[in-house]
């Protein structure tokens, strides 16, 4: 590949990982636009997008020529589990507190992943890393104290989770190399739809709520898959950075769709953790573009 071929592909990347981190920063208010209970909108969501990424993922399957097998096994079992669990805990978390909340909790995802490779594999934790995390808690903190008393807590509390089963699930994909996580990704969305049937009706939604949950469906294939194919045109620590433009996207989003504008502890608790996750961020992007450029 010559020069202005790869940067044409790099900048192709750039623009599928940024665009994935806007669609993905629409959950918070199509999840409060939704008048259905969180379950029937986890299993429309999954459902609809798990189709999609099935299709996605047939289209690979025949571009790569060497698929992996379909077959999950225990660890992806345990991989789509733990994704149905998250996916359940993330429709929750906005249904209960502010959308800036969700996603700056969310924000500190890699950090949280970081301990569980530690503890699971144990791989070293950076000291930025471990400075970053130490600054995230304290700001996520000073979110959920700021929501006691105003019925917040509970959303906060879910998103906490939402986030460590998130991070459990990056390390498993890393720990367990060949399992096709997609494709325990659409087994947990299946999961979900037919937990729903068991518990729920999914069938009892308006029209209205039909439509957005198709278009949610959508925004998660649509998401994941931008993600997918842009982060293979651009080096692992700039699609980190550029995949933290989720939670400015969904704060901006929240504000001007929903009208929601958090507390101001929290407002100064998410500016602290958006200082870590940008600042450790870009911090690993210029490691590896000095690397990069020592190279050449």
């Amino acid at each position: 590949m010559n020069t202005s071929d790869h940067n044409t592909e790099h900048l192709l990347g750039i623009v599928l990982v940024t665009a994935s981190a806007a669609v993905f920063g629409l959950a918070g208010v199509l999840t409060k636009s939704i008048d259905a209970p969180p379950l029937v909108i986890a299993c429309w969501r999954g459902l609809v997008g798990a189709v999609l990424m099935m299709g996605y993922l047939y289209w690979r399957r025949g571009d790569t020529g060497s698929p992996q097998g379909l077959k999950l096994g225990w660890r992806g079992w345990l991989m789509a589990t733990i994704g149905a669990a998250s996916s359940l805990a993330f429709i929750t978390a906005f249904k209960n507190t502010y959308v800036a909340n969700v996603a700056i909790i969310y924000a500190t995802a890699p950090f949280v992943a970081a301990l569980f490779a530690w503890l699971l594999m144990r791989e070293r934790v950076r000291g930025q890393t471990m400075l970053a995390a130490v600054l995230s808690l304290a700001g996520v903190g000073l979110m959920v104290f700021s929501g006691l008393g105003t019925g917040q807590p509970f959303g906060d509390a879910l998103a906490l989770v939402m986030t460590a089963t998130s991070a459990l699930y990056m390390v498993l994909i890393r720990t367990f190399r060949d399992t096709n996580a997609i494709w325990a990704g659409a087994v947990s969305a299946f999961m979900v739809f037919a937990l729903a049937w068991f518990v729920d009706d999914p069938l009892a939604v308006s029209a209205h709520d039909i439509v957005l949950l198709g278009a949610f469906g959508i925004s998660f294939a649509l998401a994941s898959i931008l993600w997918t194919e842009g982060a293979r045109r651009v080096p692992s620590a700039e699609a980190g950075l550029l995949g933290s433009a989720e939670v400015p996207f969904a704060v901006l989003f929240g504000w001007l769709f929903l009208t929601e504008l958090p507390p101001a502890a929290s407002l100064i608790g998410g500016a602290v953790v958006l200082m870590a996750v940008f600042a450790h961020a870009g911090r690993d992007w210029m490691q590896a573009r000095a690397l990069r450029s020592a190279g050449t």
